[in-house]
Formats: C-alpha cells, structure tokens, sequence
C-alpha cells in the first residue's frame, strides 16, 4: 500500500524508469500527443471529461513525487502570459518558468529524454508544461 498522494499505476511506473534529466510533458486537451511528443515516451490519458483533470491536479502530485529542476512552457505568439502561468509559479516556487514559443517547445516535447506524456482534459489554452526531473540527493548520513 502506497502512502503517497500520487497513485496512478502506469504514472508510477513510467516514473521509476526515469532518471535525472528524463522529461515529464503534461498537457492539455488542445495538445497534439500522437504528432508532438516523442514517440518512444510512456502516454497516460487522463482526459476522461472535459475539464477533468486539470494541468495543475497532475502537476501537484507530481511536485510530490519527483524533484523537479527546470519547467518549459508554451507561449502565446503575440507574447502575453496565460493565467495558468501564476499557479504554475506557485506550485514550482523558486524555479523560473522557461518560455518557449509553439514550435520551439513541440521540439523539445520531441526530444529523446522525454519520458513521460501525460493528456489532461485541461480546457484552458496554453497549458502545457514540460518538467526536468531534478536528483534525489542522499541523506545526509551518506552525503559525507
């Protein structure tokens, strides 16, 4: 038994197999998944529903879960700041959201470490967020 918030199976699996430096894509219903994220990557549909489950839930169990060390996002072309882009900054504090304009961040959701894709149902646009999973560092005890 898990005593852990997050709880999804074959996020959890596809999780263990990752490493320091491996990418986790979460993304909204508008996302092109088969076209725009690397092939090879574990994909977890979680867009059961319109609006259910949202960016922000999967990204709160997964700050739980995985240290994270860099976040990519998607802009806008005329280069406003989706409202989503504030509960990302409080979720992920002390780390600066990397802007990325569309294409630039499809490429990168391309790339090789991309580990994991996760569809949300999420209905606000611009929604997307690519997390660099980070080192575990050692206790202490072991650190010496």
């Amino acid at each position: 038994m898990l005593k852990t918030t997050l709880l999804h199976p074959q996020i959890l699996a596809a999780l263990g197999r990752s490493g320091h430096g491996s990418s986790v894509l979460i993304a909204d219903g508008n996302y092109p998944f088969q076209t725009r994220a690397n092939p090879l990557a574990e994909r977890v549909y979680l867009n059961f529903t319109p609006g259910l489950l949202s960016v922000t839930d999967v990204l709160k169990g997964l700050v739980e879960a995985i240290p994270i060390e860099a976040a990519h996002v998607m802009t806008p072309d005329d280069g406003s700041t989706p409202s989503i882009f504030g509960s990302f900054q409080r979720l992920l504090p002390g780390l600066t959201l990397e802007r990325h304009d569309r294409f630039a961040f499809y490429d990168l959701a391309y790339g090789a470490d991309v580990s994991l894709v996760i569809a949300t149902a999420e209905q606000r646009i611009y929604a997307n967020i690519l997390l660099t999973i980070g080192v575990v560092m050692p206790p202490e005890s072991l650190a010496q």
